[in-house]
């Protein structure tokens, strides 16, 4: 759909354009002229390319009138709208210099992915959780967490590689402006109960709706929001009982983030079918 002249996925390129700028900005301060990229002007950037965002993916929520989740094109560019959202509104408070720099990296590549894999955007889109508001709001939050859970990978990188700085004795590149690995630790806490606290309350809300329209459950999508679920419930539980080393604990939390993004296969690719079989249901009546 156009928008003051563009479309939603030129919008969505713009966005991307500016993410990329600010990766780049920030890498070359960092290790070319050996300083902090300045964290209010890369805070200006991404915002800027989130606002962009924001309107393209507006833009084709107004084509069916809900929260834009009607592929896996979608479902990226949401994921990265939400961990976006999250380091310009709560990022800062953890005062993590490099932040904005592994953030908008992430957003460029997983970006860049989505607008070049031409068969993630399906032509015929319509809302992919269907109609009720119930399961919109499930869906949204979950891909909130989603996004919660795609920052906590970038810190837990982050852990790993100041880790092994300090192991290898290795006091250039990024370390100088890396915060400590006690706060990195705090940090990660943080990220993953507020991730599943999020994930907690999609799934709550959905059962509410569930509870009342039990014929429509879609099963594999509710076993891949639970499984997900889970996993990161376990590395809460381990995390507080201090069952695993920091270093063990960094590297489920990006494992297990890369095992979420590969069950939005499993998400997107029923509803696909759901819709092929309402489409041709219509078509006999």
């Amino acid at each position: 759909m156009s928008l003051l002249g563009l479309e939603d996925r030129q919008w969505i390129l713009l966005a991307t354009i500016v993410f990329a700028s600010a990766s780049a900005i920030g890498a070359y301060s960092t290790l070319k002229l050996r300083r902090s990229a300045a964290r209010p002007s890369t805070l200006l950037l991404v915002s800027v390319g989130w606002i962009l965002q924001t309107i393209g993916l507006y833009a084709r929520g107004l084509e069916y009138g809900g929260c834009p989740l009607s592929n896996r094109f979608e479902l990226v560019q949401f994921l990265v709208w939400s961990a976006i959202a999250l380091y310009i509104f709560v990022g800062p408070a953890f005062r993590l210099s490099l932040l904005g720099m592994f953030t908008s990296t992430f957003a460029s590549i997983f970006s860049i992915l989505s607008l070049s894999i031409s068969r993630w955007d399906s032509a015929g889109r319509a809302p992919l959780f269907g109609d009720s508001p119930w399961i919109e709001t499930h869906a949204a939050l979950a891909l909130f967490s989603y996004g919660v859970f795609g920052i906590l990978a970038l810190t837990s990188s982050m852990y790993l590689l100041q880790s092994r700085s300090l192991k290898q004795k290795n006091m250039g590149g990024l370390f100088p402006f890396m915060p400590s690995l006690q706060e990195l630790a705090q940090i990660n806490l943080r990220l993953l109960g507020l991730g599943f606290a999020i994930l907690t309350t999609s799934l709550a809300i959905g059962a509410v709706y569930w509870s009342r329209e039990l014929e429509s459950v879609n099963v594999p999508k509710l076993l891949t929001t639970i499984a997900v679920w889970f996993a990161y419930g376990v590395l809460l539980f381990f995390r507080v009982r201090e069952s695993l080393s920091y270093k063990q604990y960094s590297w489920a939390c990006i494992c297990v983030f890369a095992a979420a993004l590969l069950s939005l296969e499993a998400v997107d690719q029923p509803s696909s079918q759901a819709v092929d079989s309402l489409i041709q249901s219509s078509a006999g009546l």
